[in-house]
């Protein structure tokens, strides 16, 4: 049977550029007549659409389902052989990674402004991953960009949509249409990484000592929480909220941190309950949070590299190598240096982690931003780092049967062989791209003139004395490729090897987002009660310092962050 193939004259719209996460915008821009299907057209005109198996998923977010019928008008039009969906446009980012390696797919096309809130008013985004399941490289995204600054064109397919909700076979003009469960193949890859048997052994063995709440924030991980935690572990109904996925995310913002996910932190706290974790809206990102005792994610993936060796796919497979983004914490630098292992300092962008899996030289890694994750698929996973705490924690609990090994505890022990890097970052969210543009030249014209190196600054209320040892603009040569990455961050090091980040942000929609990054080291000799003490505490001092430097409230305009973590 032929199909007509039509083409649509269209125009080129400003600004469609995709970063590392895709385009996003808000939702509103996305449904202005040919906008969409302008990036879409891009897409297929970038890759060889001719006779490719793309997976197509997302977060579920408003308009979602309409957008995947579009991708089937213009994907048949341009002859993509075979299209993979999630039911009902649903597949968490790191399902889709999975599904794109499993299936052996030529790419994906993900629909997700990941932590971004949703609804009319909101976020939505399109990003495309390559045949690793990994975001798109810049050589890719350079090139959809420059598509559509001249497309004039696009082609689509009329035919009735596809019923999302069905899984199985089906057809969209010449296109072969597959349908899948959106969880089961994720589920089955985390039960070949993580002994379940020992996870279930313990929660039930503890079912009233040591209680679990996992949160989904209304995004897409509820279902796959579900899965997980009530239907393969066992755990009650109670373990689990918020897990219902909804095209607004309820009205939250589903950012999985201290500020946005206070729904899990008040319960957990009014509940007692040891172990609580949430994540975002595509299900990359994660919190680690237990009574009295949150995690910060640069600590977490230090702590999991460290305990990698009771996790079955770490022990049949070693551990290749670590590595983290430049903003966070260099407490997995210290566990790599303890056990003789390789390990890399990355721009931010899962698509640097991605290019040393590929080769073999990497196994786990995060960023600071709450992801974390390692080289069984090409993305952060938010679920993967939960499941990976509740291996550690059974493991550790097996080894001490006659004390209850929790959050705390497990920290407590790391701090007293590693020591503590006290962290945070300062989101200052949608502020004037003006004065963030005018800090960064201040900073950048201290680079170019050495007018900070050796000033030495006293905090007021610390009384504490810090001195620039360097300031730097971070860049990054990818020791596989040899590409460079340049103005990754201004970095400012002092003498006693605390530091100071400072980056422009390009996850949001509007206007620009600053984040302020801040490491202070104390070593193990410190003892207990100094590695114990409160984070804002132990950096008030350099918090201090930092913004003097920098001049942030005055060019800004805030007297406070959108957010702190």
């Amino acid at each position: 049977m032929s199909y007509q193939v039509k083409e649509i004259s269209t125009k080129p719209f400003d600004g469609q550029k995709p970063g590392t996460s895709g385009l996003r915008k808000r939702v509103k821009v996305f449904q202005q007549e040919h906008y969409t299907e302008n990036f879409i057209q891009a897409i297929f005109d970038s890759i060889k659409a001719e006779g490719a198996t793309l997976v197509i998923g997302g977060d579920g977010r408003y308009f979602s389902p309409e957008t995947v019928q579009t991708i089937l008008k213009i994907g048949s039009a341009n002859g993509v052989k075979k299209l993979i969906v999630g039911k009902d446009s649903i597949l968490s980012t790191p399902a889709a990674s999975n599904v794109i390696r499993k299936y052996k797919a030529d790419g994906g096309i993900l629909l997700t402004a990941s932590h971004n809130p949703g609804g009319p008013n909101n976020d939505f985004g399109i990003k495309y991953n390559v045949s690793n399941g990994g975001p798109a490289p810049e050589n890719v995204t350079n090139k959809i960009y420059e598509i559509t600054k001249t497309i004039q064109r696009y082609k689509v397919i009329e035919a009735n949509p596809v019923d999302l909700s069905v899984i199985g076979k089906a057809s969209y003009g010449p296109t072969e249409v597959q349908i899948i469960d959106s969880v089961a193949d994720y589920v089955e890859l985390l039960q070949d990484i993580f002994d379940f048997q020992l996870i279930k052994d313990f929660l039930q063995n503890n079912a009233a000592s040591f209680r679990i709440l996992f949160d989904g924030l209304h995004g897409v991980t509820g279902p796959y929480a579900r899965a997980i935690l009530v239907d393969t572990l066992g755990l009650p109904e109670a373990s689990i909220q918020n897990c219902v996925a909804l095209p607004d995310f309820g009205g939250g913002h589903p950012d999985p941190n201290l500020t946005y996910a206070h729904s899990l932190v008040e319960v957990v706290e009014a509940k007692n309950i040891q172990f609580g974790a949430a994540s975002d809206g595509d299900g990359d990102r994660n919190m680690i949070y237990g009574k009295g005792a949150f995690v910060t994610p640069s600590d977490s993936v230090a702590i999991i590299a460290d305990w990698a060796h009771v996790i079955p796919y770490f022990k049949k497979g070693g551990v290749k190598g670590l590595a983290r983004s430049m903003p966070t914490s260099k407490a997995i630098d210290l566990v790599a240096q303890k056990k003789g292992l390789e390990y890399f300092e990355v721009p931010t962008g899962w698509k640097f982690f991605g290019n040393l899996m590929d080769a073999g030289r990497l196994s786990i890694c995060g960023e600071e931003s709450f992801g974390t994750g390692s080289d069984h698929i090409r993305e952060k996973d938010g679920i993967w780092a939960i499941m990976a705490w509740l291996n550690i924690i059974a493991a550790a609990n097996k080894e001490s049967p006659n004390e209850l090994i929790g959050i705390k505890e497990l920290l407590k022990k790391h701090y007293a062989v590693y020591g503590r890097s006290f962290f945070s970052r300062y989101d200052y969210e949608e502020v004037s791209s003006e004065g963030a543009n005018k800090l960064v030249a201040l900073l950048d014209g201290a680079i170019t003139s050495s007018s900070l190196a050796n000033k030495t600054y006293k905090s007021k209320s610390t009384n504490q004395d810090f001195t620039i040892a360097s300031v730097t603009n971070f860049s990054y040569t990818d020791p596989i490729d040899g590409s460079v990455s340049k103005n990754q961050g201004q970095v400012v090091l002092f003498d006693d090897g605390s530091r100071v980040v400072f980056r422009l942000s390009g996850t949001g929609s509007a206007g620009a987002t600053v984040r302020l990054y801040v490491e202070r080291y104390v070593g193990p000799e410190a003892g207990e009660k100094v590695l114990a003490g409160d984070t804002a505490e132990g950096l008030k001092g350099l918090i201090e310092v930092a913004l003097e430097i920098s001049n942030l409230k005055e060019f800004l305009g805030r007297d406070e962050p959108t957010v702190i973590t």
